[in-house]
């Protein structure tokens, strides 16, 4: 049972209805975790690490090492010394230990970090596979939210600690908001022109103009045939939408999220 200071925080976590805590040595079989620094003994191989993995893990199928090294593509590296891995292979590694008793949990922290954009998309494609076909739970914690936005299926914003949304993915579109940037050689004038026939404009940077409506936003093409009409043809027509970054920084009201 863990134990709280009258200074540490005080809760609990559970999973699959069960507290976490160190001595819940059932439960931690269903769990692989990968932290940001995925650590390893340095002076062993790449297989010697994953041998001592499976034999803390009491699993007594010896190809398990195997299949792990197979699925994670390192073969090749197999009998490289850890300390002479890449920090993309490193990585990988660690992914390795975190996979290879086959969880049913897997907590990932930054588990793209260091790979080149052709291994983060094979992780990603991985972890799809396992979460679509193995019926298996991964929750990740990163801060390339445009990966995230790619693949999670529910996304939480946390900022200092605190959860300040969460939302099932097909939900991102509804909540980011979506602008038409428009601009002339006479602002001026597109400006009046746009009021005239009732829009909202504001302004963004470079003294761009920015409308949020509805009707503007879903039909650009009249908007520059209102302009084009009013002898002032726009030379920028441009429906910008926030993404999951930009999302999150207007969310925790940072610079840089859509204002």
């Amino acid at each position: 049972m863990t134990h709280f200071s009258e200074h540490s925080p005080s809760g609990a976590a559970f999973i699959n209805g069960e507290r976490v805590y160190a001595d819940n040595t059932e439960l931690w079989k269903q769990i692989g975790s990968l932290v940001e620094i995925p650590y390893s003994y340095p002076n062993l191989t790449v297989y010697e690490n994953l041998e001592i993995i499976r034999r803390l893990r009491f699993i007594s199928d010896k190809r398990a090492t195997d299949r792990v090294i197979e699925k994670l593509q390192l073969g090749a590296y197999a009998n490289r010394l850890a300390k002479n891995l890449s920090l993309g292979n490193a990585q990988r590694l660690g992914l390795a230990k975190a996979l290879i008793h086959q969880p049913d949990i897997l907590l990932l922290d930054e588990p793209t970090n260091g790979l080149d954009p052709a291994g983060i998309h094979e992780i990603r494609e991985m972890l799809s596979d396992l979460a679509t076909n193995h019926g298996v739970s991964i929750f990740i914690s990163s801060h390339i939210l445009g990966e995230i936005s790619r693949f999670a299926t529910r996304i939480g914003i946390i900022h200092e600690g605190t959860l300040l949304q969460e939302f099932d993915a097909d939900q991102l579109d509804k909540r980011c908001r979506k602008r038409l940037l428009v601009n002339a050689t006479d602002v001026v004038a597109a400006r009046a022109i746009l009021l005239d026939q009732g829009y909202s404009v504001g302004e963004a940077k470079n003294g761009v103009l920015e409308l949020s409506d509805e009707r503007a936003i879903k039909k650009p093409d009249a908007i520059a045939t209102i302009m084009v009409n009013g002898g002032c043809p726009p030379t920028l027509l441009q429906v910008d939408e926030e993404d999951l970054e930009s999302y999150f920084l207007r969310t925790i009201g940072m610079e840089g999220g859509m204002k």
